[in-house]
């Protein structure tokens, strides 16, 4: 960019350290030579870490004290810093985006995902209720992001929904750092018996048949490596019920170097998430990230994603509600290890090619090079 300024990076439900947030967009500012903060909500304290100041305006006691009253703890940090652009990356601080507008700052909205999807996909809602939800949030949501300066989605089809409402937007892609997770030349015969997961353990991104089609794979010996927490206790006792439960080894959450290591030591990676709405157009990071480690990849049978893994043939598809089909494709991998690796290969070569933040970062500085292109004052 020609000139410094500062940007302050608002979140109220993330981790300070989340991937996305921290790990690429800040730290990609902060390199391009910009005063880059961060404002979090978890109770561990102020920091500065890679050029950026991290403020925490504490941890809320509660999903209802995260709404109501975290968002007004941020909103006076983000005041107080009188930063240059305010990057939003939670739907729930769009009204203090409002408020900052009002003070004619200039603001932007990070759409990590499609909300009014996600919540026609809420089991939790009866049917009429979901649509009202989606459409009053869809309502609410496109009245905010028109006075805002600009919107960077997380997916082209999350950019396509924006561009309906306003000119500025962009996709910023969640693509792997290269060499994060790569661990250089790969001894294929050095491989554990194990195929990993990583992410959230909930019953809608296909853990449960994961481990059912454990109990039916026919090989002598392997694992199921689970990495990341599950926080739905009943779901978690019924996954214990599970005859493939014996295979799995539980290992909670994984920092960056811990995934990078159980990636290299596994044979495949699942990305098996239920034909849920919002996951049908989604670009899953952890399926990127097992590409970039050079292993292949075991992905939900919809259409962008399996002409992802299958156009670059680095993976299986398969029904992820079917544990047989899964078993099946761990079988293939596992009896034919030579085409496993040349799979691996081949997604490694897509990342270093395309899928990688290296092409994402260059689209963000520039996103924020025409933000301060023009000399007039926000609008």
């Amino acid at each position: 960019m020609t000139c410094e300024i500062r940007i302050v990076h608002l979140t109220s439900a993330h981790p300070r350290i989340d991937t996305r947030i921290f790990l690429k967009q800040c730290r990609s500012l902060a390199r391009a030579g910009h005063e880059v903060a961060l404002v979090v909500a978890d109770g561990i304290g102020d920091a500065v870490r890679d050029g950026v100041s991290i403020h925490d305006v504490g941890a809320p006691s509660g999903r209802l004290d995260r709404m109501r009253n975290v968002t007004r703890r941020v909103l006076a940090k983000a005041v107080e810093l009188d930063a240059d652009v305010y990057h939003l990356h939670d739907p729930e601080l769009l009204p203090v985006g409002l408020k900052l507008k009002k003070l004619g700052k200039r603001v932007i909205f990070d759409a990590h995902e499609d909300v009014p999807k996600q919540l026609l996909g809420k089991p939790y809602l009866n049917p009429v209720a979901r649509r009202l939800a989606s459409w009053a949030f869809a309502a609410y949501e496109n009245r905010v992001c028109r006075r805002l300066d600009g919107i960077i989605a997380a997916t082209p089809f999350i950019r396509e929904k924006y561009l309906r409402i306003h000119s500025n937007v962009v996709d910023i892609n969640n693509f792997p750092m290269l060499g994060e997770l790569a661990p250089g030349t790969i001894d294929w015969s050095k491989k554990r018996k194990q195929v990993a997961y990583v992410g959230g353990i909930a019953r809608i991104r296909g853990i449960l048949e994961a481990v059912q089609a454990m109990a039916l794979t026919n090989w002598p010996g392997g694992r199921l490596s689970l990495g990341g927490r599950c926080s739905e206790p009943e779901f978690r006792r019924e996954l214990e019920c599970q005859a493939g439960w014996i295979f799995v080894d539980d290992l909670g959450f994984l920092n960056r170097d811990q995934v990078r290591v159980l990636l290299k030591d596994s044979v495949a990676g699942l990305v098996i998430l239920h034909p849920v709405v919002n996951y049908l157009d989604a670009l899953p990071v952890k399926m990127f990230e097992y590409m970039s480690a050079g292993i292949p990849v075991i992905a939900s049978d919809f259409p962008l994603w399996r002409e992802i893994v299958e156009g670059n043939q680095c993976g299986l598809c398969v029904d992820p509600l079917n544990p047989r089909a899964i078993a099946e494709a761990i079988n293939q991998l596992v009896a034919d290890p030579e085409s496993a690796e040349r799979m691996g290969r081949n997604g490694q070569k897509a990342v270093q090619e395309r899928y990688n933040w290296g092409i994402e970062e260059k689209k963000l500085l520039a996103f924020y090079e025409k933000l301060f292109a023009t000399k007039e004052e926000p609008v």
